[in-house]
Order: C-alpha cells, then sequence, then structure tokens
C-alpha cells in the first residue's frame, strides 16, 4: 500500500517503493482534470511571478468579487481556502461539534479533521445495492446523534449523487435539531451542469448548510492549493475568524482569478471528455471481470476480478508506471476495492493494455 499518508497522489512514496523517479508514473489514484490547467493559468501565473514579491491579499477581495458574480452570490456568502480541506478545518474549529457525523465510505478527511480537533465521529453505513448511497432514514436518525454532518456530494470513492430532493429533506430535517450540514461538493464541475444535484443557489432556507468546493480539481492545479465554501453571511464570518491570515497564497488567488476568466468551452470540453471517457472504462473494465460502481465523477470505484485483491492489482500496476487507489482502508469497502481516475483517451489507452497485460488478457 502506498497510501502512507491516507489519500491518493503520492508519488513520492511510489517512486521510493518501485524505483522509479516521480515523473514516470501514470496516477490514476488521483482525480485532476486530465485536459490540465486552462492556458489562462498558466498565462497568470508566468505574468504574475513578481507577485512573490508581496503579501497575498488577506481578505482575497479580487478573487471574492469575481468568483461571487460568477456563482450570483454576495461575498459575505463566500469564504476563499488553501484548498477545500481548510475549509472544513475551519467548520469544525469555528462550530466545535462534539460529534461528526459520516455516510461510509466516504472522504477520509472528515473524520481525520474530526478527531484532530476534539470531535468524536459516528457513523452510517450507504448501502452497497444503492451504490452506497445511505437510506435517507438512516441519515436522518444520523442527525440526530451529532453536531455536524458531512456528506459527499458526488461522494468520494464512488461518485454518487444525492437527488437535490433529498439534500433538501436533510437539510431540513437538519435544521430543525440544530445541526450543521457540510456538503462536499469538490467534484461537482466535472459535472454537466443541467446534471447537478445541488443546494448552492438556494441555501436562503437552510441557514444551517454549508457547501464545499474546490478548484484545485477540476482546473489541475492541485499543487496550488484553493478551494472555497458558500453559506450564509454568519457561518462564514465564522470560519473566518478561525483562519490563518495569508492561508492562501499569491500564486494561488492569481490562478483562481485566471480560472475564473475561462469560457465555457473548457469547461464543457472537460466533462465531454469525462463522460465519454468514463462510458469507455465501465464498459473495457465490465468485461475484465471487475465490478464497477457506475459514478457520475471523474473517477470509478471497482472491485477487483477473481483472483486479485486491491493491495494485490497496486502492486502489479506499481511496478508498470501505473498508480491505483487501494480504498481497502476505506470504512465500509473491503480489500477487493479500488478507485481509479478518468484521464484522457491516450491515458485510458495505456491504462487498459497495461491492465490486460497483468491480467493475462494479452
Amino acid at each position: 500500500m502506498i497510501e502512507v499518508y491516507g489519500h491518493g497522489g503520492d508519488v513520492e512514496t511510489a517512486a521510493v517503493k518501485y524505483g522509479r523517479s516521480p515523473a514516470d508514473f501514470l496516477d490514476y489514484s488521483a482525480n485532476i482534470n486530465p485536459l490540465g490547467p486552462p492556458p489562462a493559468v498558466t498565462r497568470a501565473l508566468t505574468e504574475g511571478m513578481h507577485h512573490i514579491l508581496r503579501y497575498p491579499d488577506p481578505g482575497h477581495r479580487s478573487l471574492k468579487h469575481k468568483l461571487a458574480a460568477k456563482l450570483k452570490l454576495s461575498e459575505d456568502q463566500l469564504l476563499i481556502g488553501n484548498g477545500a480541506a481548510e475549509c472544513m478545518a475551519l467548520i469544525i474549529q469555528a462550530f466545535t461539534p462534539a460529534a461528526v457525523g459520516t455516510i461510509e465510505p466516504g472522504f477520509s478527511e472528515y473524520r481525520q479533521l474530526a478527531a484532530q480537533y476534539g470531535s468524536r465521529t459516528e457513523y452510517i453505513y450507504g448501502n452497497k445495492e444503492l451504490n452506497y448511497r445511505a437510506e435517507l432514514s438512516a441519515i436522518f436518525e444520523l442527525i440526530d446523534r451529532v453536531e455536524l454532518l458531512f456528506i459527499g456530494q458526488p461522494n468520494n470513492p464512488n461518485g454518487v449523487q444525492y437527488a437535490r430532493s433529498e439534500l433538501e429533506a436533510i437539510a431540513a430535517h437538519a435544521r430543525d435539531r440544530d445541526v450543521k450540514v457540510v456538503i462536499d461538493e469538490a467534484f461537482i464541475d466535472f459535472i454537466p451542469e443541467h446534471e447537478r444535484e445541488t443546494l448552492t443557489d438556494s441555501l436562503d432556507p437552510y441557514p444551517n448548510v454549508i457547501v464545499i468546493r474546490s478548484m484545485t480539481k477540476f482546473y489541475a492545479i492541485p499543487g496550488l492549493r484553493l478551494g472555497y465554501a458558500v453559506a450564509q453571511p454568519d457561518l462564514i464570518s465564522a470560519m473566518s475568524s478561525k483562519q490563518v491570515t495569508w492561508s492562501v497564497n499569491g500564486l494561488a488567488l492569481l490562478a483562481g482569478e485566471a480560472c475564473l476568466m475561462e469560457n465555457s468551452a473548457y469547461e464543457e470540453q472537460t466533462q465531454a471528455c469525462i463522460k465519454v471517457e468514463r462510458n469507455r472504462l465501465m464498459s473495457e473494465l465490465a468485461s475484465l471481470g471487475f465490478q464497477v460502481y457506475p459514478g457520475v465523477a471523474n473517477y470509478l470505484l471497482l472491485e477487483t476480478p477473481e483472483g486479485w485483491n486491491a493491495e494485490s492489482l497496486q502492486e502489479a500496476m506499481g511496478k508498470q508506471g501505473i498508480l491505483i487507489r487501494n480504498c481497502a482502508m476505506y470504512t465500509g469497502l473491503g480489500d477487493k476495492s479500488v478507485r481509479i481516475a478518468v484521464k484522457g483517451q491516450q491515458d485510458n489507452s495505456r491504462f487498459l493494455e497495461v491492465l490486460r497485460f497483468i491480467l493475462g488478457e494479452q
């Protein structure tokens, strides 16, 4: 297992383990836009390098202004963070819940942050028959036991959404019990807008809801770290009061503004690529004996074919220079569970070629 820090994308650990340069790996363990950063981002960073000579704006005002315009929100409904993870940490620091609720399998950072800041975790399991979604009745019961609930939308690692009507019911049940709901939409930009199930555009009835989004995954800038939170102003103010000054660096702010300058072509091209290649991978992997869970994001949750488990497949692929995510460590999953990213056509062809070779199909 190469997830020594609990996440995918650790090419440094893989390089030591498999005796390769970090740059040599085709990384399917992290879910980043296969198109790479928008051209405007590269230009902004090149032309704005002189910004490292001065402190970044601690109020993130220019980016916040542009983001508010794009989302049709007021600026006091937004907090800019050093990745989505900082936003999540600020929520727990600001509201100090005694108990945090999670739906498993889910993003491991929810549990880790809860433990780091002194909250205990209560959890329920999603149903395998529902592609690891949880029943509403079980979510309501969980809400009754906690002060704050995390819900992935789409969820990581299975890539499924809850319907908007379900989100509304969850938010309302939590609101009536003074429980905060954090909806993690880190991967929602990979879904065409008309297919997204979100409350971001209608938070007024739900003063207890905080939506978290990431810019690092869709715009392929994970090394810069950039995310944001959307909520009512009082919640944003409480979170901001816990944020370390200059936690978001100046180059990340520049990159964020450049991302928002992109026209719809980049977004549409990304979403079209992901949809075509996801369907292709689902079909090919099923033919190779994998159980494929039909998510809607830029990654797929799989169960390995007969004779393989997550550890043995990760090891075999790693030796060939391809990294996959071993999901055996996820609560609620077993030792056959792996997650792979959805990349572009050429990379996916290479991935399938190596996989067939390893499985003895070639």
